[in-house]
Parts: C-alpha cells; structure tokens; sequence
C-alpha cells in the first residue's frame, strides 16, 4: 500500500459548531475509495477542507503523488488552484458547467491550471503560445474521446443530456492530469442506465488513466460496488471505516442510517 493522501486530525470549526471533528483518514495509491453518511455529516466541509476551499481549523493534509515518502507536501491553506496544480481535482455536487461555452470548451478550462504561457504569451500569440493552443485543444478532444462525449464537441454544454453532463464535468477534472480524483455525489439525478455508465466510466479511469478515485455518494450500489475501501462519517466524525463487506456488518453504522438497509 503506497499512502498517496494522509488526513490527519482534521478539524474544521464554523462558530462553536465542528463540522468536522478530528478526522483522520488515508488514500491509498490505485485505490476507489467511498465517503458515506447522513446528510449534514460533513461530507462536502471535507472536500472543501481538502481541496483550498476551506482552511482547516487543525490537523494537517499531506499529499504524495507517487507514493513515497519522499514527496509528500503538505497543502493546508493553499488557495484551490494550487491544490489543483498539486494535483487533486474534484467535481461538485451542483453541476457547475459554463452552459454557454461548448464542451471541448469547457473541457479546455480544465487546463488552464496547468498551462504554461501566461498573460504576455497571450497578447503577442507568438510560436509557443499558438503551439499550446493546439496542444489543449488535442489533449481536450482525446479526453472527450475516452470520456465518450466526443460526439457533442461542438455542442453547448447547456444542451447535454444530464447524464453527460455530469460526465463533462469529470472529463473537466481530468483535463488538469490529477493523481486525485475528487467525486461529489457524482450519480445524484442519474437513472439507472447513467448509474451503470458512470459506474464503468469510474473504472476505467482507475484502470486505464492510473488515477486514484474518492467519491461522497448516497448510492449505496455503487458505493459498494466500486469500493476498496469505505469511511463513514457522522455529525464530523470517523465512525467506520473498511470494506464493503465490513461496512455492511457494523453495527454502528448501520445505526448512524438510522436502520436504512445500506445495500438498498
């Protein structure tokens, strides 16, 4: 197991409220992970704490790209685009999609973390910068392709059918060449048919892009069929944490789901 995100003691105060409580939590290299709860238990404040959004009140957030010890970086407080340049990427759980830009568009945002030529090389447009142009633009397409919304390209966002939508937003993430993926209720209005889709899509990511994946999902077919490993939180704090097979027989979560019969 190579530890890729370590968690440790996080603590994110609003007020006299925690909406999280001393967390501690780790990511490991190749692995599809799950975070689960109630509503209200502090899902989301995790991301945002993870992601820049936030500043953590405590605790700390360290990163390795590729594993080792060697390269770990702590990221607390860093504003969200340098978390991103890190290389953690995430989804949201409202789409926010720019519905008046096309889809190879939107996907070309997702790269501008990552670009190199800056205010001047846009003004003069000189070799480099036309060069980059083209790059992003092929490197969008590509991503489009293994997303399967190659077909849309030229499409506005706005008239995608939700179930693309939702995937161009994680087609978006993957245009910043994350380690980390970040999904935020990513089957929430699905059917069943996009539920299936996006559970293949999340594989094959995994699987073929070499990505590390941490969803918050309520869809408890999914989350157990995608999952390595599971950590349930409620009201801020860790509660459970294992393998689908031993979230299914905890006691106390099955509590905290006030008795929700968690593989429905």
């Amino acid at each position: 197991m190579k530890p890729i995100l370590e968690v440790n003691n996080l603590t994110m105060k609003f007020g006299g409220l925690k909406a999280i409580d001393t967390l501690n939590l780790t990511i490991n290299k190749g692995e599809i992970a799950a975070l689960i709860g109630p509503n209200g238990a502090g899902k989301t404040t995790f991301f945002n704490c993870i992601t820049g959004i936030y500043t953590p009140t405590k605790g700390d957030v360290l990163i390795r790209p590729d594993g080792t010890e060697g390269s770990t970086k702590r990221i607390n407080g860093l504003k969200p685009n340098l978390v991103t340049r890190k290389g953690l990427a995430r989804t949201f759980q409202n789409i926010r999609l720019f519905s008046s830009m096309t889809v190879l568009e939107n996907v070309m945002i997702g790269c501008h973390p990552v670009t190199r030529e800056g205010i001047l090389g846009a003004l003069f447009r000189g070799t480099r910068t036309r060069e980059e142009e083209q790059f992003i633009v092929d490197k969008s397409y590509r991503i489009l392709e293994k997303i399967g919304l190659e077909a849309y390209v030229d499409e506005l966002a706005l008239n995608l059918p939700y179930g693309a939508q939702r995937r161009l937003e994680i087609a978006r993430a993957l245009a910043t060449d994350p380690f980390l993926l970040l999904l935020d209720e990513p089957a929430a209005g699905m059917n069943p048919k996009e539920t299936q889709q996006l559970d293949e899509l999340i594989l094959k990511i995994r699987d073929e892009e070499k990505i590390s994946i941490l969803l918050i999902e309520h869809d408890m077919k999914l989350v157990m069929s995608l999952s390595e490993n599971i950590f349930v939180v409620d009201y801020g704090k860790k509660i459970g944490e294992g393998t689908p097979e031993d979230i299914r027989n905890n006691p106390v979560v099955i509590k905290a789901y006030l008795g929700e019969d968690i593989d429905a």
